[in-house]
């Protein structure tokens, strides 16, 4: 029988309890392989970059434990992250302040993924992207599947090589600009981090787009036209 290649198919998307293969396994049935999954880490904090990676899990790959990776201890992401890198094919990219600011978080981040998805030393037939997006500009396929990195193993594994790789860069980051905290929040908008930028003012990790670093304009500076309706 000849075998759908048609993205789409239900059998794709049915919602699992946890993290598993079905949708790889159907793509795989409908002549889609390999299957890369691709996720973010980064979108709220007020600074650092966002960091996408991208995953192919070949089969036999023996992972165990793979979970959205906020559901996952500091610790057991660690693990993961080497035995990901060790046992799948990887590749990372990252929009910093500069495009998020440029464009918005929501594009930079879709960039990120397409720029990950293009890194992978093996060009996938699907690409599942966690979210309600696809990334534009795809070299395959691609399906957008909402709370992925609960629903699909290498969306899942995508999900913690970002979120470790974006924690050990900002760890890193605190060492050039000592004083925000970077180390401990990430660049997120805690109280401690907040009292920084009110002390020491922005840096150029932050995101100068985002509330409360974005200035609007006031009213009365803009022309007549602009304030009329506001």
């Amino acid at each position: 029988m000849k075998r759908s290649k048609d993205p789409d198919s239900p059998r794709l998307f049915d919602q699992p309890i946890a993290p598993d293969e079905a949708m790889e396994r159907a793509a795989i049935e409908c002549g889609l392989y390999p299957v890369a999954g691709t996720d973010e880490a980064g979108r709220g904090p007020l600074a650092g970059p966002v960091i996408a990676a991208a995953v192919i899990l070949e089969p036999g790959h023996g992972l165990e434990g793979l979970n959205d990776s906020k559901l996952l201890t500091p610790a057991r992401r660690e693990a993961l992250y080497d035995q990901i890198l060790t046992r799948a094919i990887v590749s990372i990219a990252s929009s910093g302040a500069g495009r998020i600011d440029a464009t918005d978080i929501r594009k930079a981040s879709l960039d990120a993924m397409r720029r990950a998805v293009l890194g992978l030393a093996v060009r996938p037939a699907l690409v599942l992207a966690d979210g309600r997006d696809v990334p534009p500009g795809l070299p395959c396929a691609g399906r957008a599947v909402v709370k992925g990195d609960q629903r699909s193993l290498s969306i899942a594994a995508a999900s913690i090589v970002a979120k470790v790789t974006r924690d050990r860069m900002m760890a890193r980051a605190d060492t050039y600009f000592p004083g925000y905290g970077f180390a401990a929040h990430a660049g997120y908008a805690t109280a401690v981090h907040r009292e920084a930028i009110r002390l020491m003012g922005p840096c150029p990790l932050h995101r100068m787009s985002f509330r409360p670093l974005r200035r609007d304009p006031d009213p009365v500076d803009l022309p007549a036209e602009d304030v009329i309706g506001l």
